[in-house]
């Protein structure tokens, strides 16, 4: 799973996201990469089913071997970006689309 955490997205740029297959998850209100200390040397794993404005949890792994939960919302605002996502992103949902229907 690729994943982009942030404060905000733009429509465009999550639009853009979910085509390209990658999720994007949004920080709670409050929360932010300083707040979390975040310097670009952890390693992250996302919880949870990737449903429409879905909470999961953004299991943060430091250098120091400590581990932090934190919960952030699936941006996948529609059943159709669950769908676009879960195929890996637009062109290979178009291959689907196409594929199926080749062989009906």
């Amino acid at each position: 799973m690729e994943a982009i955490v942030a404060e905000g997205f733009e429509r465009s740029h999550r639009t853009n996201l979910i085509g390209m297959g990658v999720m994007p998850l949004q920080f709670e209100e409050g929360t932010t990469r300083k707040t979390l200390g975040l310097d670009g040397t952890e390693v992250f794993d996302v919880e949870g089913t990737p449903d429409p404005r879905a909470m999961l949890t953004l299991v943060i792994h430091r250098t120091s071997g400590s581990t932090e939960r934190v919960p952030v919302v699936c941006r996948l605002d529609t059943a159709e970006e669950v769908t676009i996502y879960s195929a890996g992103g637009v062109l290979q949902r178009f291959a689907q689309d196409f594929l199926e229907s080749s062989v009906a």
